[in-house]
């Protein structure tokens, strides 16, 4: 049975779901930011899904990748799977920018989030919807 963790549910906004992963926004406006957590068990490591699971997951990953690739001025996707102060199994998808406020260092930390302003928060999980095939939370 999968139950997300709640600290990665304080920290992001549900956006969808697909081949067994949810896909959330980070809560931070200055970083376009992705986390896949797979949902077709309790994980905390990589190595514990089977085979066919991580290739859900792989698609998922390089699928946010590309298209928070595509978004406006991002220069470089940092892909990220760390679980020392979240233990359960999920991955960070971030698009960086030369000049954000952590550049060229990691963004885990560095300052306090800038929250989305309701629109913008609603245009940009309606777009990863769209861009990832996802089935949209409820």
């Amino acid at each position: 049975m999968f139950v997300l963790d709640e600290r990665l549910e304080a920290d992001s906004l549900p956006v969808g779901t697909r081949e067994g992963c949810l896909v959330r926004l980070f809560r931070d406006a200055r970083y376009p930011w992705l986390l896949v957590i797979p949902s077709m068990g309790q994980f905390r490591e990589w190595w514990e899904l089977t085979a066919d699971q991580r290739a859900q997951v792989d698609r998922v990953l390089v699928d946010g990748a590309r298209v928070l690739s595509g978004m406006p001025d991002v220069q470089k996707i940092n892909l990220a799977s760390l679980g020392n102060l979240v233990p359960q199994l999920h991955w960070h998808v971030v698009g960086r920018r030369a000049g954000d406020p952590a550049w060229p260092g990691p963004v885990w930390g560095h300052s306090t989030p800038r929250p989305y302003e309701p629109g913008q928060q609603a245009a940009l999980i309606a777009h990863l919807v769209g861009e990832l095939n996802l089935n949209p939370s409820r």
